[in-house]
């Protein structure tokens, strides 16, 4: 699990390797992330957008954009958590990912950027 606080939010990235919708023989590896989103801030925002880099372990790069998370543009409350389950998949057994979400803060309309902290997808067995 990683985390990081910008612009007074806190994501939270969590990395789930999933077999049964792997097939490594053919270099398919899929991964399910769990993102947590606090925050910390006295006004409510809304996320807007997101913006991924993808990294394979053979050097291979990927940029995923588009409006919200999971089809939605949720509004998180003052001290607030939102929390979605997402996937990726990789070519290889170990990757990377970070990127950043363009969220609105709703008491002045202005737009402003959040970090998401860079975070690894790992087969299990790579780890022994």
């Amino acid at each position: 699990m990683t985390s990081k606080i910008s612009e007074g939010v806190t994501i939270t990235a969590e990395t789930f390797y999933q077999p049964e919708y792997s097939n490594p023989v053919n270099s398919e590896y899929m991964f399910a992330y769990r993102i947590t989103i606090q925050n910390s801030n006295i006004f409510p925002v809304q996320l807007l957008s997101r913006h991924w880099y993808i990294f394979d372990s053979d050097g291979s790069k990927r940029e995923v954009q588009g409006d919200g998370v999971v089809g939605i543009q949720p509004v998180i409350n003052p001290q607030a958590k939102y929390q979605y389950i997402s996937g990726c998949n990789l070519r290889t057994d170990m990757g990377s990912m970070y990127g950043d979400y363009t969220f609105k803060n709703l008491h002045n309309k202005k737009e402003f950027h959040v970090s998401i902290p860079s975070f690894e997808m790992i087969v299990p067995f790579k780890l022994n």
